[in-house]
């Protein structure tokens, strides 16, 4: 069985490609990798049903991580906030090597096997929290032991491997293995392991927040508006909920101080906004029990 590390024969005389036949066979290996992701639809669905149910109203969804993995489940964390209004302090990435190997190696650090640890205990780690080890190999040390200590201190815990029988895989609760093989170029796994990794972070961790009620009809009703882009679309957003004119939507949203699901609220149960208010928190601030 070939895995991440293996210099498979097809790909052994790469540098005589034409550009074009490179490019071909690069774009082929990436396709392979989103195979390796549909064959673990089963276990990424009962992750994102694990995590949905610990997480509730107080958890946080940790991702731990080295190099290109931990580098891929930090920017899966990162656009939670934003698309979500999650939490900041709710989606948390601990790198082996710490916040500056995100953008410059660390040399050995995910050797470690107390650093992730004694990160997870600087958080107070507990069992309402889910963390996702992600590693390419499966036996990367920092994430092995990080996810060991979290299981031991009750929280769930994922492990999102590429090769299979690791000890990644085994120190999680919930084992996800995206069988993707040997990379265009061996070894490489910023490659079609990484764009495995990313697909399978991008469908549990939206997964997750449309379990959590974050999405309405399809769309990201708990998104902020942080920019003029965001603020049209989400006035395109509160029209098609609505059916409202565009000038009563903008003068909504701006006695919403720019909430969508507020300005919904308000406009579909003809309410104020103290009373918008009123209906989200009964609702537990889920706007298709607020509609209902």
């Amino acid at each position: 069985m070939h895995t991440t590390e293996s210099a498979a024969a097809r790909y052994a005389d790469i540098e005589t490609w034409s550009t074009a036949q490179l490019v071909s066979g690069m774009i082929d290996s990436q396709r392979e990798g989103l195979d390796a992701v549909a064959a673990a639809a089963t276990a990424l669905a009962r992750a994102v049903d694990a995590i949905a149910d610990r997480l509730g109203s107080t958890g946080r969804l940790i991702y731990l991580g080295a190099g290109t993995s931990g580098r891929i489940g930090a920017q899966d964390g990162a656009e939670l906030p934003p698309t979500f209004n999650w939490p900041y302090e709710r989606a948390i990435a601990l790198m082996a090597g710490g916040p500056g190997a995100l953008l410059r190696a660390v040399e050995n650090a995910e050797d470690s096997r107390t650093a992730a640890a004694e990160s997870l205990d600087a958080l107070g780690i507990n069992p309402a929290d889910a963390v996702i080890g992600i590693a390419a190999s499966g036996n990367t040390p920092y994430v092995t032991a990080g996810l060991e200590h979290a299981r031991n201190k009750g929280a769930l815990t994922v492990g999102i491997i590429n090769n299979p029988g690791g000890t990644v895989g085994k120190a999680a609760e919930i084992e996800v293995l995206l069988a993707t093989g040997a990379e265009f170029l061996a070894g490489s796994t910023r490659m079609k392991a990484g764009t495995a990794q990313k697909v399978a972070l991008n469908v549990i961790s939206t997964g997750v927040m449309i379990r959590l009620g974050y999405v309405y009809r399809g769309l990201m009703v708990e998104m902020r508006p942080t920019n003029a882009k965001l603020r049209e679309r989400s006035v395109r957003m509160v029209m098609e909920l609505t059916g409202a004119d565009e000038a009563t939507v903008r003068a909504t949203l701006a006695q919403a101080g720019g909430v969508i699901k507020l300005a919904t609220v308000m406009l579909l149960l003809k309410l104020d906004r103290t009373g918008g208010e009123a209906a989200l928190e009964r609702a537990g601030g889920n706007l298709r029990k607020a509609l209902a």
